[in-house]
């Protein structure tokens, strides 16, 4: 059964922010139908041209680059509420590809109803906006890491930011939250080895600060793990969900 708009279960959590009645009439307009695919399958592919776009309900995926190497860069995570395909909806091709880390149910909307918003409702247009700025300011944030902080710092920062992020879905009971990715995907984020990566991991842990197994993360004291990142642990900005 497709999901309504109206009845759509990421409205209810807070991180979102409220639809009007206009907005839900047009997004089920929009909205084409459901996608649900397996772990491992590719969503979109670098150099695309897909006559889709997506809004992830359920499920987690990350967003990458292959370099001519055959060397993998993770741009970023995909949680519940993101919204996949932008860049192929405005550029006429994806300059990144998206594969799903586990199972996911996707929103379809038909990218040729992509520029209604602009004409039609310029408050909606203003969210994909919105959400495109808060992509580019994420991607600043991670070279600021890559560059600037040390690998323990880093590894701080990304564990901070998808805790917080995890916290604000839902996600998370008490200290701790599911993180169904591999080490070498927190590695290709942060340009760094796996094995630094897991001997950073190991650090955090025995300074009893965070843990990282069996597909959990536990943070014992994010406070103490954001100082070490030398970050601010700020509550989450309400953002538009397409």
């Amino acid at each position: 059964m497709t999901t309504k708009c109206g009845n759509c279960p990421l409205r209810k959590n807070n991180l979102f922010i409220e639809f009007s009645s206009d907005d839900i009439k047009f997004m089920e307009r929009f909205k084409s139908g459901e996608l649900k695919i397996e772990a491992g399958t590719p969503l979109l592919m670098e150099g695309s041209n897909s006559p889709q776009l997506f809004t992830a309900l359920r499920g987690m995926g990350v967003r990458y680059k292959t370099l001519q190497n055959g060397n993998r860069q993770v741009i970023n995570l995909v949680f519940p509420g993101d919204f996949i395909g932008l860049q192929a909806g405005v550029m006429g091709e994806m300059g990144h590809s998206v594969e799903a880390t586990t199972p996911m149910t996707l929103c379809v909307f038909d990218r040729s109803e992509f520029w209604t918003f602009f004409r039609t409702h310029p408050d909606r247009a203003f969210d994909l906006t919105w959400l495109a700025a808060v992509e580019e300011h994420f991607l600043g944030e991670a070279m600021a890491s890559m560059g600037q902080r040390t690998a323990i710092e880093a590894i701080a920062w990304a564990l901070v930011r998808i805790f917080k992020r995890g916290q604000a879905l839902g996600l998370s009971q008490g200290n701790t939250m599911p993180l169904p990715y591999r080490q070498q995907d927190l590695a290709d984020t942060l340009g760094l080895s796996l094995v630094h990566t897991n001997k950073t991991l190991t650090k955090l842990r025995d300074r009893q600060l965070a843990s990282w197994s069996g597909g959990e993360l536990r943070i014992n004291n994010i406070e103490t793990l954001a100082e070490l990142a030398q970050m601010d642990v700020e509550a989450a900005v309400k953002r538009p969900l397409m």
